[in-house]
């Protein structure tokens, strides 16, 4: 006998309480590498900042982040950032530093008026039900008329993340080797095309 099929009713929207910032927040906390298994960080993918509940405030009093959400349960979220947040998380501050530095259609990153995807997850008993995707298109429909294209970097070892983001739109301008190491690609999903 099958077992009963379960179709969740996902909403997608803005994030506005205190409550769903927390939501984000244990999501975030249960796909950092320290987690979950390698193996899982390799197949799966996985987020690498951990924000604290002031910081998501401070940004989401700027742009809202969006988020997915069944039965009042965050499931999955997109992070909206703006240069105006870029000394608030030491860990990206040289990401900023490198949009002063590389271009985009013979201009510097910085130049622009962007939308950093400040990180996307989405709860593993959610995935490949298009919610990453379903974020997205949230996300564009929100901020695509007020910024020219939504920018982030991701580790070269995070595949699923890489292959999500080129399914999206996403697009690498630049790629280079961190201090520790670590490969990354900045892509961009320009909505002005």
């Amino acid at each position: 006998m099958n077992a009963p099929f379960f179709m969740a009713m996902i909403i997608y929207t803005n994030a506005n309480t205190d409550k769903e910032l927390l939501g984000i927040i244990d999501l975030q906390k249960a796909n950092l590498p320290i987690s979950i298994s390698k193996e899982e960080a390799l197949e799966q993918g996985f987020v690498t900042v951990q924000h604290t509940l002031d910081i998501l405030q401070k940004m989401n009093a700027i742009e809202k982040h969006t988020i997915a959400l069944d039965d009042e349960k965050v499931i999955g979220y997109v992070l909206a950032m703006t240069n105006v947040s870029k000394n608030d998380i030491p860990i990206l501050e040289p990401m900023f530093e490198l949009f002063q530095e590389i271009s985009y259609l013979d201009k510097k990153v910085s130049e622009y008026n962007y939308m950093v995807v400040g990180q996307v997850c989405v709860s593993k008993d959610y995935r490949g039900m298009g919610v990453f995707d379903n974020l997205y298109h949230e996300y564009q429909k929100e901020f695509a008329s007020k910024y020219d294209f939504a920018i982030t970097e991701i580790a070269l070892k995070n595949e699923r993340s890489m292959k999500a983001h080129n399914r999206i739109g996403f697009k690498e301008i630049h790629r280079y080797t961190a201090p520790d190491l670590v490969e990354w690609s900045v892509v961009i999903w320009d909505w002005k095309k």
